[in-house]
């Protein structure tokens, strides 16, 4: 579903602030794969999705998604087909419209038709929107009508998860999606993740802090260092893998130990 050729991207280069961001990264992602990505910071994480979904062209390498080539597609472009969600609840949604309405903007840039920017959703589509809201538990379905600046972060956030796979995407990109949730809401929030990436067999990749997230969930773990992704474990090796086990192999692959502390005591 998913192949990185190579891809590098440097920052400010030729200056005293240049940056090695991406360095020659290749991966590939099967078909419904779920990985889950760890890495200090600065190793490239975020940098990696925003390649993905074209917020900067990289510098070399290719970028192939269901067979095409979107290396220098638009961002705009390749957002109909890739959802993404940040760590800040505030991003991905807008505050002054209602939740239908932002359900409604999701649904339609997302729709293949290029008629779909001015079609009117219809009164069976809405009824699909307080379906998928009301599998939240939250309430939502009964304040559709609600500005979403009105909604708790964790609210937000699992709008925002509904908003990114209203239109089943074919890549859905989590920038630790629940790390600023209370432990309670970002419980919540992760399961309805599994869930729906489960139920629609949706391929992920998930950068999280957590290191035993990094090993229950999905089926790969991906751990990034210095702009390159140095270590990638799945099947049977990852069963088996322990926490201690990993930061290890992250050792052995890096040549340092890994050293955040955000990381060592999730």
């Amino acid at each position: 579903m998913l192949t990185l050729r190579g891809i590098s991207k440097t920052f400010n280069p030729g200056t005293v602030n240049e940056k090695k961001a991406l360095d020659h990264v290749s991966l590939e992602l099967e078909d419904g794969d779920f990985a889950t990505i760890v890495g200090s910071n600065g190793a490239g994480k975020s940098t990696l999705f925003n390649a993905i979904t074209g917020a900067f062209y990289v510098d070399e390498g290719r970028i192939v998604l269901a067979g095409e080539d979107i290396t220098f597609r638009r961002e705009h472009s390749r957002s109909k087909v890739i959802g993404h969600l940040f760590q800040d609840p505030l991003k991905g949604s807008a505050p002054h419209m209602t939740i239908e309405e932002n359900m409604a903007l999701a649904y339609l840039r997302a729709s293949t038709p290029p008629h779909a920017y001015f079609s009117r959703i219809s009164g069976r589509e809405k009824q699909m929107f307080r379906e998928q809201l009301a599998q939240l538990d939250m309430g939502l379905e009964d304040r559709m009508k609600q500005p979403v600046g009105l909604l708790s972060g964790g609210q937000r956030q699992a709008l925002t998860l509904l908003m990114a796979t209203v239109v089943t995407p074919k890549l859905l990109l989590l920038d630790e999606h629940t790390a600023a949730l209370d432990p309670a809401t970002a419980e919540k929030v992760l399961a309805l993740t599994r869930r729906i990436v489960a139920e629609r067999r949706i391929t992920c990749l998930m950068v999280t802090h957590n290191m035993h997230q990094a090993l229950e969930l999905g089926n790969r773990t991906l751990m990034m260092d210095g702009g390159r992704i140095v270590l990638d474990i799945r099947g049977s090796e990852r069963d088996h893998m322990t926490v201690d086990g990993l930061l290890d192999e992250f050792r052995k692959q890096a040549g340092r130990q890994l050293d955040v502390d955000r990381i060592l005591l999730s």
